[in-house]
């Protein structure tokens, strides 16, 4: 497998960029009082994103890179 090397900052390189977007795009409006109640919210949306592959390829896919075993 290819070793790619990475800027020290490059979001747009990283797939976890677009979880996190996804995920606080809905909760911009939102005000809460507690941590456990942001987990509240998060939480669900986390949790349904394995049944969404298709949305994970996507994040991937926007990266650019080749992550196939070669």
């Amino acid at each position: 497998m290819p070793v790619h090397q990475l800027p020290p900052y490059a979001p747009e390189l990283n797939p976890v960029e677009g979880v996190w977007s996804l995920l606080k795009r809905p909760l911009a409006n939102l005000t809460k009082h507690s941590v456990e109640q942001l987990t509240a919210l998060v939480k669900p949306r986390l949790k349904r994103m394995p049944y969404r592959p298709r949305l994970i390829e996507g994040f991937i896919a926007k990266t650019g890179l080749d992550l196939q075993p070669s």
